[in-house]
């Protein structure tokens, strides 16, 4: 379970550096409501807050598909399969066991990493400054868009 709460928060802490570079895909978030992905603010809540409620039940139907294995992208987790090995795809990660231990506690270390982030992003928000630049980064000033 943690090493997919770990991934989570890692593919979140991703999206909070890429929608504060201005990092957005083209087109409709919602057609029929006519958000564009450029709507979305830069704000962690902000930019939850901004998918429709439809939105989200699709991204909670998919993840329920995917964990229980209802998908036909994904199996079931069983207690024979390694944690998070939900793909349905015949694959061995590292055939050294040692290798393999390595590396699943690089993961492990990753994901509480940025679970920490995420935590720390949520706060500073709460809190009134910028997720990534509490302190006003450059100057003072936000940061500016990459893109």
């Amino acid at each position: 379970m943690e090493i997919k709460h770990g991934r989570a928060a890692m593919l979140g802490f991703l999206h909070v550096i890429a929608i504060h570079a201005g990092i957005r895909f083209p087109g409709y978030l919602s057609p029929s409501l006519d958000v564009k992905f450029a709507d979305v603010p830069a704000g962690c809540f902000a930019s939850l807050e901004a998918v429709p409620t439809f939105g989200w039940l699709q991204i909670m139907f998919f993840t329920c598909m995917q964990e229980t294995g209802a998908s036909p992208f994904a199996e079931a987790q069983t207690d024979d399969k390694e944690p998070g090995d939900i793909a349905g795809i015949p694959w061995v990660r590292y055939d050294n066991p040692e290798t393999k231990t390595f590396k699943l506690n690089v993961e492990r270390q990753n994901g509480r990493a940025a679970m920490m982030g995420m935590l720390g992003c949520f706060v500073h928000e709460l809190l009134g400054v910028d997720a990534l630049y509490p302190t006003g980064g450059l100057g003072g000033a936000a940061p500016p868009e990459i893109f």
